[in-house]
């Protein structure tokens, strides 16, 4: 079973887009190119070929979770541009004839994937000026603030201290920056940039948001689900009376490229 199983329909609803800023750093880098192949890797439920659909001419979707790409397959229906979708790993994945990618993006998912292979792999798959880009903002479990910190100690109240990463599963951090890892990689020209993103919730896209993750999805907390939303939207609702729930985050967005 995918950890993420239960989550497509809360995480395509829910889950933050990517800040314009990205979008347009990202559009920038195949600007001028006549054909322009987008490969979006751990795609999701789509946002990243969403947000990029009107800077590109194809686009490949990688996914392996067969939820998750329905849901990024209704996203992305009727776009003018060409999209093929591939119920794959990013370590498994083959790209359809000679296409080669001019840009290849992997958002908020990096970390779940064997990363020595996939970059190895790339270098057959895209084109000679091609960039990667990794991507990501870190999440409501790692945001510091007094109602983050308060909603956190609630979710490790019924689910352990210890961040979990689907059923059965603890999270396990990855402490090498991303820049390095692109950096020992044929992608070893980077470039790296940091989008200061604030975010207005709600009580509703909080709890959401919550159930599209791996470390407070629903079927985490078995039978005592309903009791946890009934004290996290009290907590929520308590915390938007004193101030709202403001969340500030740091998007980054590493580029690499062949030197």
């Amino acid at each position: 079973m995918s950890q993420f199983d239960a989550t497509a329909p809360f995480y395509a609803a829910y889950r933050p887009g990517i800040p314009m800023e990205a979008v347009e750093l990202l559009a920038r880098r195949v600007a001028g190119k006549e054909h322009r192949v987008l490969l979006d890797l751990g795609s999701g439920t789509g946002q990243v070929p969403l947000a990029l659909a009107g800077t590109v001419t194809e686009i490949d979707v990688v996914e392996q979770d067969a939820g998750m790409l329905d849901e990024a397959d209704k996203a992305l229906a009727g776009l003018p541009v060409a999209v093929r979708l591939h119920n794959t790993s990013a370590e498994q994945f083959t790209p359809p004839s000679s296409t080669r990618a001019d840009l290849v993006t992997v958002c908020r998912a990096f970390h779940w994937m064997d990363q020595e292979v996939v970059l190895s792999r790339l270098e057959g798959m895209t084109a000679p000026d091609a960039t990667v880009a990794v991507m990501g903002d870190g999440s409501l479990w790692t945001a510091r603030t007094e109602w983050t910190d308060a909603l956190r100690a609630l979710i490790q109240e019924y689910l352990g201290e210890k961040r979990r990463a689907g059923v059965g599963r603890k999270y396990e951090a990855h402490d090498r920056p991303y820049s390095e890892i692109l950096a020992e990689s044929v992608f070893g020209q980077v470039e790296e940039h940091t989008i200061a993103v604030e975010r207005e919730w709600t009580t509703d896209t909080v709890i959401g948001y919550l159930y599209s993750t791996s470390f407070a999805a629903r079927p985490l907390f078995g039978e005592r689900v309903e009791d946890f939303e009934r004290r996290a939207r009290a907590l929520l609702d308590e915390h938007t009376a004193a101030g709202g729930l403001i969340e500030h985050a740091s998007f980054q967005v590493v580029l690499g490229r062949r030197g």
